[in-house]
């Protein structure tokens, strides 16, 4: 990854341009980091400048324009590729299936379910190979196929919104800053690829380190969830029986109208984090939409007393409204779907701020807990859905 590349043609082979459109680049000052002389001894950051701009002259922009990006360090963070995987061709699928022992059409679904582009097949580097034949030893150790495409979309979703999100972060809180700061091109560029080069082992170490870690602690909820589901009677394949809260913030678009937006996205990243931290042990955030958090857990009781405790301790505008049920739900790729769901999420629709609103599921199975008050609502009808729900409003025990 940081190896001399012997020739011009190399440099421009990869970039998809001929070897006298990548010298007019040099000579016009688009790719600094080159040797002006025999083009020989090219460094993979002046490679990756180039097919930066190659990049930037398929969307339309002028030489002169990149040329002034390139002086006021626009693209450094970009030099950052030469430390990332080489993905040039090497290997088809048909040969990683004979080496697999999977089906070419498996393969491929596979490397879709990875979220990854289906242009590469054909153009596979020693990283892909290794990943997919990772994969057949996960089908080859037992797990059903229906079960590893599902793991496979969740590890593409999460680690790509973890790339995205450091990407972003350092180009927000480091690139953007070294720019106002006028460092020269050349110079912010080293600095942030020797940073890259620090922080890139370390997150390998904090990804492993957080999977076995949540890996232990939702093994520990399996085995809880698994008796209580015995217990309850036997729930169909694909589905798990769970408590479903959904959390929103109550006349939040009028906020954002008031205060603007990036206040109003403040204070949600602030009741996220509040949600988030306050949980109990068995309850954990699903997903995020706009203001509204979707929280899931075994323990219904302690996920209703969690929702008193938590409107009456919050004390801030917008306040929150929240709704529960308990069901189960069909569970996908990381998340929960299906009729139960909805039905919760409608329930929130009918608190007003600052109330928890619970459906007579959740009263009969949480009813005797000496934390909790219910106050009848009646018969609502619920949008979506034909048969009206009783509901009652949740609240500390006198």
């Amino acid at each position: 990854m940081n190896e001399e590349l012997s020739t011009i043609d190399e440099v421009a082979e990869r970039a998809g341009v001929s070897p006298s459109t990548v010298r007019r680049w040099v000579t016009a000052g688009l790719i600094p980091q080159a040797d002006r002389g025999s083009g020989v001894g090219w460094t993979a950051a002046a490679a990756a400048q180039a097919r930066i701009v190659a990049r930037l002259r398929e969307r339309g922009h002028t030489i002169a324009q990149i040329r002034a990006a390139t002086e006021d360090g626009r693209l450094a963070f970009g030099y950052v590729e030469e430390l990332l995987p080489d993905q040039r061709a090497g290997t088809t699928v048909a040969e990683v299936a004979a080496t697999t022992g999977l089906e070419p059409a498996l393969v491929a679904r596979l490397w879709s379910s990875f979220g990854l582009p289906t242009d590469d097949l054909d153009t596979l580097g020693e990283e892909d190979v290794a990943a997919i034949e990772a994969a057949a030893r996960v089908l080859a150790s037992g797990l059903p196929l229906v079960a590893a495409l599902q793991l496979a979309r969740v590890y593409g979703q999460a680690l790509s919104q973890i790339a995205d999100a450091e990407v972003r972060l350092i180009h927000l809180y480091v690139h953007e800053p070294l720019m106002r700061e006028g460092v020269p091109g050349l110079q912010m560029a080293e600095r942030m690829e020797g940073m890259t080069r620090e922080l890139l082992p370390l997150s390998s170490v904090l990804m492993e380190y957080l999977h076995r870690r949540f890996l232990a602690h939702f093994v520990a909820q399996d085995v809880v969830g698994h008796m209580e589901v015995e217990l309850d009677g036997e729930v169909d394949l694909g589905r798990l029986k769970v408590a479903i809260c959904f959390c929103d913030l109550a006349g939040y678009t009028r906020y954002t109208e008031e205060e603007g937006d990036e206040q109003a996205l403040s204070y949600v990243e602030r009741f996220v984090e509040r949600v988030t931290t306050s949980l109990p042990e068995d309850a954990r955030v699903v997903k995020t939409i706009g203001d509204e958090v979707m929280i899931v857990g075994q323990d219904l009781r302690a996920l209703t007393e969690w929702a008193v405790a938590f409107q009456e301790g919050f004390g801030d505008r917008p306040e929150p409204r929240i709704g529960i049920h308990h069901g189960a739900a069909l569970y996908r790729d990381g998340d929960y779907f299906g009729r139960e769901v909805n039905l919760a999420s409608r329930v929130v629709a009918r608190a007003r701020a600052g109330e928890v609103v619970v459906t007579d599921t959740v009263v009969a199975a949480a009813g005797d807990s000496d934390r909790l008050a219910f106050e009848p609502i009646g018969q609502v009808k619920l949008k979506g859905f034909d048969e009206p729900r009783r509901l009652c409003r949740a609240a500390g025990a006198p």
